[in-house]
Order: C-alpha cells, then sequence, then structure tokens
C-alpha cells in the first residue's frame, strides 16, 4: 500500500482515539437476543438492537432460514433478471405487499440499496425531491444519487417549512416528499397525516422510510403508517427486514404495481446486485408470520418501553419523548457519550452512545432501543446500571439541578 496514504490514515485514526470518540467494534458469540455472549465483556443485556419483537433468534425464524438454504442451496450467484428469481422472493414480495396493504412489493439487499435504488430512478430531470432535514443517510444518499432533479431540505417536522419550500416549485412539477417514519436517533415519528394533506394540495409523491416503524408501531405492527391510520395512503413504502422483521439483512420498496415494475427495469441497486440471500428471504418470511399469529410481542414490547421510560425518568434522566421503541437520552459530547457507553458495558448493559457526525455536535446521546425479549428483571437490573453510570458520571446530578 502507498505509505504516505496510510500514515495519514493512521494519524486521522490516532487522532479519533485521542479525542474519545474511536468506535470500537463488539464480538458476539451468541445469537441476538434480550442478552449475549460478547467476547470483550462475557454476559451483558442488550439494549442496543433493532430485534424490537425478539425474532432474531425465535426458533421457528431460525428453522425457516435451515430449511431455505437447504432448499435453494446459497443464492443463484447473479442478479434476478439474468439467472432467474427463487419462488421465495416472490412470496416474501407478495407477504409483504399484502402486510403493508400495498399493490406490491420488491426486496433488495437492504433498506439503504432500496433507497439508493429508489430514488434516482424515479426523481429524475423535471422533478424535485423535498426531504426531512433528519432523515436517515440512506435517504440523503439516494437524494445526492438524483441529481437530475431538484432537491429541497424542510427543517424536521416542520410543516410550514415544508409547505413553503412545496409552494416554490412549479404547481404541475411532481414533488417527491420523502421522510421517515420513524426517526432513528430522536425516536419521533413522522408527521404523516399533514404531509399527506400538503402532498394532496401540491401534486406530491409521498415517500416514507418505516424502518423503525414496521413490525413495531401501530395496532398490528404494520407501521407508522397504520398508527396513523394512513393505510392506503402513502404512495411508496421502503423499509428493512434487518430489525423487527427478523433481523437479519434485507430492505423492501412497497408501492403500486407500476412503480414496482419500473424498479424491476431501472432500479440500478436491483439490476446490479445479486438477490436477497434466499436463507434471508425465508427467515423474514417467518418472522412476518410470526407478528401476524402472535400480536402480544406488540404488548409486550410497549410494555417495556413504557416501564424503561418511567424508570429513567424516576432516577432523574430526562430522555426525548416519544411514541417508538426508541429512547434517546441526551448527554452532550460525542467523547461523554461513548464513555457512558463504555461504563455501561462495564455494568452488563450493552448499549451505544452516538456522537457527530451521526448526530449534532454537542447533542450526543445514548440510544436505548427497547425489545419484547426483555424481561422486568433485565431490565430492572439495567436501570441500576443506568443509575449507578449515571451518578459516577455526574450526569444526574447535573439533569436534577436543571
Amino acid at each position: 500500500m502507498n505509505q504516505s496514504y496510510d500514515r495519514r490514515l493512521r494519524t486521522d485514526l490516532d487522532a479519533l482515539r485521542a479525542a474519545g470518540t474511536y468506535k470500537t467494534l463488539r464480538h458476539l458469540t451468541t445469537p441476538m437476543a434480550a442478552e449475549v455472549t460478547m467476547e470483550e465483556a462475557g454476559r451483558v443485556i442488550v439494549l442496543s438492537s433493532n430485534n424490537y419483537l425478539g425474532l432474531a433468534d425465535d426458533p421457528r425464524v431460525v428453522q425457516a432460514g435451515i430449511d431455505g438454504l437447504h432448499k435453494y442451496g446459497a443464492g443463484t450467484a447473479s442478479v434476478r433478471f439474468i439467472c432467474g428469481t427463487f419462488d421465495i422472493h416472490r412470496q416474501l414480495e407478495e407477504k409483504i405487499a399484502s402486510f403493508l396493504g400495498t399493490q406490491a412489493a420488491l426486496t433488495y439487499v437492504s433498506c439503504w440499496t432500496a433507497n439508493e435504488g429508489l430514488i434516482p430512478t424515479v426523481a429524475v430531470a423535471g422533478t424535485a425531491i423535498v426531504s426531512d432535514e433528519l432523515n436517515h443517510a440512506s435517504i440523503i444518499d439516494g437524494c445526492r444519487l438524483a441529481s437530475q432533479a431538484q432537491r429541497l431540505r424542510y427543517k424536521h417536522s416542520d410543516m410550514a417549512d415544508l409547505e413553503a419550500k412545496l409552494a416554490s416549485l412549479p404547481p404541475d412539477m411532481t414533488k417527491f416528499i420523502i421522510s421517515d417514519g420513524v426517526f432513528s436517533m430522536e425516536g419521533d415519528l413522522a408527521k404523516l397525516p399533514q404531509i399527506v394533506a400538503l402532498a394532496k394540495r401540491y401534486n406530491g409523491v409521498v415517500v416514507v422510510d418505516d424502518s423503525h416503524g414496521t413490525g413495531v408501531m401501530g395496532k398490528t405492527g404494520r407501521g407508522t403508517i397504520e398508527h396513523y391510520g394512513l393505510t392506503g395512503q402513502i404512495d411508496i413504502v421502503t423499509g428493512t427486514l434487518g430489525k423487527a422483521l427478523g433481523g437479519a439483512a434485507g430492505g423492501f420498496v412497497a408501492a403500486s404495481n407500476s412503480l414496482i415494475d419500473t424498479l424491476i427495469q431501472k432500479s440500478r441497486t436491483q439490476l446490479f446486485s445479486n438477490a436477497l440471500p434466499p436463507t434471508v428471504a425465508c427467515s423474514a418470511l417467518a418472522a412476518i408470520e410470526q407478528l401476524e399469529t402472535h400480536p402480544e410481542l406488540l404488548d409486550k414490547q410497549r410494555e417495556n418501553v413504557a416501564y424503561f421510560r418511567a424508570g429513567l425518568r424516576a432516577l432523574g434522566y430526562k430522555p426525548l419523548e416519544g411514541e417508538s421503541a426508541i429512547i434517546p437520552i441526551i448527554v452532550g459530547e460525542t467523547a461523554f457519550a461513548i464513555k457512558m457507553s463504555e461504563s455501561l458495558l462495564k455494568e452488563g448493559v450493552f448499549v451505544t452512545g452516538f456522537g457527530y457526525p451521526v448526530v449534532p455536535e454537542g447533542s450526543a446521546r445514548i440510544r436505548v432501543q427497547m425489545s419484547a425479549a426483555l424481561q422486568r428483571a433485565e431490565l430492572d437490573q439495567a436501570l441500576a446500571a443506568f443509575d449507578k453510570v449515571g451518578n459516577e458520571l455526574g450526569l444526574l446530578q447535573a439533569n436534577i439541578r436543571t
């Protein structure tokens, strides 16, 4: 390797270490569950996973993946339109469409590639994108790829700013209004009813990435759209199979037949990528079926969210308000958030500290994510760790003073 370039990389990494913002990978030796064994810390309680329904190690979900490997092998070794597509992909896509109340769906290897495949395909010259400023990085990168479209950002969940941006564009121009359903760093929900109303007024096409809502929000876990009673009123939904719905990998776009067919014809991340591994397709299908037949998973998950939020407040923490499974605790600087997460890990609680550039400078946070797999004793143990660490680091005293 070019030695001068390698020295530059090492210098940059050393600077991250000196600043206390260097990210360390943790290595698990057991399946993702309420508790895992970690090489660096032993047995720990997990509060940092998107395994919202506890399905990542569900025996039926795991067995479905094993059966899929035996039936289909590892994959087709090429892209779908060249080497064919397994029938399990069609079954999963039909299930996703039925689950979300759309005409059709198309799977991708991740929601990142779904967003990057969707946005530049539809947002072409003569159209506009109006995107929430706190949208996920995959949406931001997808918008960057849509270089022929006019691109605007509106202030986070500011409907007056969104309307001003829409009103500034030609009335007959197609305008793609893009938003997360649940904002992953804030834990708050998009104002979808107002967004839908503005779209009708200004010739908008509403695109919602509901990765943190699908399987979690809504009466039956069908997401933020169901939560608001808007099933059938959102033009395009993207999401992941790597969080609540099995936890392995994969993403999707769900929309009209014509939109999905257009993606099959033109979406670059679909045309030039292998299909979702059949093992993942099989386990994701089983995960959706588990959610449909076991609604009590949602009840347990929501009980855990309410219990842990109340417990944090009783200790003196001030988590951001929200209705989702995400409970962010703002702690200030990135180095402090990482230090706090390391201290919690020493107490047997695995939770991640997030800072710049994931979130703005000065708003670093500990992000708790609540799973149905967690039992009350584990929640109490985690709260005891938060009590101890918060006092040791002076965070709770500071909160109490303010």
